[in-house]
Order: C-alpha cells, then sequence, then structure tokens
C-alpha cells in the first residue's frame, strides 16, 4: 500500500500528523508528507484514519 497526498488540497491542518505520526509529517512550508514507499502493514490502519479523517480529502492510499 502506497500514501499519496495531493499537494493542491493540503491546507496543512495537520491531522494526519497527529492520528498516525510515523507515516506523516509536515514539511519546512507546513504541508502534510508522507513516505512514498511501500506502508508497512502495521500502519495501514492508522493511515486509513488519516485519510478519513484529512479535512481536505488530500490523502489517497492506493
Amino acid at each position: 500500500m502506497k500514501v499519496v497526498i495531493d499537494e493542491d488540497r493540503c491546507r496543512g491542518h495537520a491531522v494526519c500528523c497527529t492520528i498516525c505520526p510515523e507515516v506523516f509529517d509536515l514539511n519546512d512550508d507546513g504541508y502534510a508528507v508522507a513516505d512514498t514507499a511501500d506502508l508497512p502493514p502495521r500502519f495501514e490502519q492508522a493511515a486509513r484514519t488519516a485519510a478519513t479523517s484529512c479535512p481536505e480529502r488530500a490523502i489517497t492510499l492506493s
């Protein structure tokens, strides 16, 4: 599973970082970033929760 953040939609609310700090972080401009490598299975549920909790719907999992 991979995490994709739509940079045009992200507004830096950091909800994802609060829910799953192992996967999400904020860049120097205050927008979410995620490791685009394969997501370890132990973080999949938290990443799904972060994606559905994003107020801008900027996160997709594939």
